[in-house]
């Protein structure tokens, strides 16, 4: 479950949709995880840095594949970019509440590998 693969030391959260933007979540949840000593590396392909420290364009850019990809983004791209990130072979997928869809949900229930989480917010989870 991704809960635990979280509570897993040395456990690496990709944050898709990380943002310098303070009112946004991707900056609230990169700075509450970061603060609680999560190695959570940002990802935004609008972003040269998040917050001083480097942002991936994607999540092929890292270097190395991370353990939980955490997705907080517009539900289209979410439902977009998933499949491809499941083919990379990260399993453990987290969707903020807002980032879901029933198309993706649908997608989720029927991928045999995946484990997920949607509607758990990772900053109440992580308290």
């Amino acid at each position: 479950m991704v809960l635990e693969k979280l509570k897993e030391e040395n456990t690496v959260i990709a944050l898709i949709g990380a943002s310098n933007d303070k009112q946004k979540y991707g900056n609230k949840i990169y700075c509450d995880l970061r603060s609680k000593g999560y190695n959570v590396v940002p990802i935004n392909p609008k972003e040269k840095l998040i917050e001083g420290d480097k942002a991936y364009a994607s999540i092929e850019g890292m270097e190395s594949l991370p353990d939980i990809a955490n997705f907080v983004v517009p539900p289209p791209v979410a439902m977009k970019i998933t499949p491809h990130i499941s083919e990379l072979g990260i399993k453990h997928l987290w969707f903020q509440p807002g980032s879901e869809s029933k198309e993706l949900e649908t997608w989720l229930k029927n991928t045999e590998g995946i484990k997920y989480l949607i509607n758990s917010c990772i900053m109440v989870e992580t308290r």
